[in-house]
Order: C-alpha cells, then sequence, then structure tokens
C-alpha cells in the first residue's frame, strides 16, 4: 500500500536547489543567454528576453544573490550603463543544470 504522505521518486526529485534557481522560465532565459557571451548589458537581455524591465531586474537580483551573475554598473556619458555576465559559479551551475537535465530527458524517453 504506497503512502499517501510520501512523494515517489520521480526524475525531477533529482534537481538541485541551485538547479530549481535556474529552472524558473525567466532565469533559464537569462542564463542561457549570459552562457553563449563573454558579457551582455542590460538592454540586450531585455529584448533577448522578451521580460519587463522590472521582471528583468528581479530575476537578475535572485541569480546575483546566487552567485551565478556578476553585475557591474557604469555611466557612459552620463548615461547609466548595466553590465552581466555569468560567475564561474554560475557557468559550473548552468553547464552541471544542462547535463542533469539532459539526463533526465534521456531517461524519460526510455
Amino acid at each position: 500500500m504506497s503512502d499517501p504522505n510520501h512523494s515517489p521518486f520521480t526524475p525531477l526529485n533529482a534537481l538541485t536547489d541551485e538547479d530549481r534557481i535556474i529552472h524558473a522560465p525567466a532565469r533559464l532565459a537569462i542564463m542561457s543567454c549570459l552562457a553563449v557571451v563573454e558579457s551582455a548589458d542590460f538592454l540586450f537581455l531585455l529584448r533577448q528576453t522578451g521580460l519587463t524591465k522590472g521582471n528583468l531586474s528581479s530575476h537578475l537580483s535572485k541569480l546575483e544573490e546566487a552567485g551565478f551573475v556578476e553585475i557591474t554598473k557604469e555611466f557612459l556619458k552620463k548615461t547609466p550603463h548595466t553590465l552581466l555576465s555569468l560567475s564561474e559559479k554560475g557557468q559550473k551551475a548552468f553547464q552541471d543544470y544542462q547535463a542533469r537535465m539532459s539526463a533526465i530527458l534521456k531517461g524519460s524517453a526510455e
């Protein structure tokens, strides 16, 4: 007899807390964009992800808190300019996430 209070193991249970930070669709889009460039500015990410300024800022804050994204703010001719890049920790976390998701998807195809 199965225990209703016990959740069965599924491949998605294998996701770590770091994976869960990345797994949110908006943050996954941000991480995917930053993984293929050395750095990007805020407006580039805004266009690439289709997020609003507030939404992008909020998700970037969560990624920064996790140590996945480095944010550099500067002024170019008196205009604020925000430059973003994946940290070493973020690069590794994204690579690990991709590997784990690939394994999960391969397992579910069998």
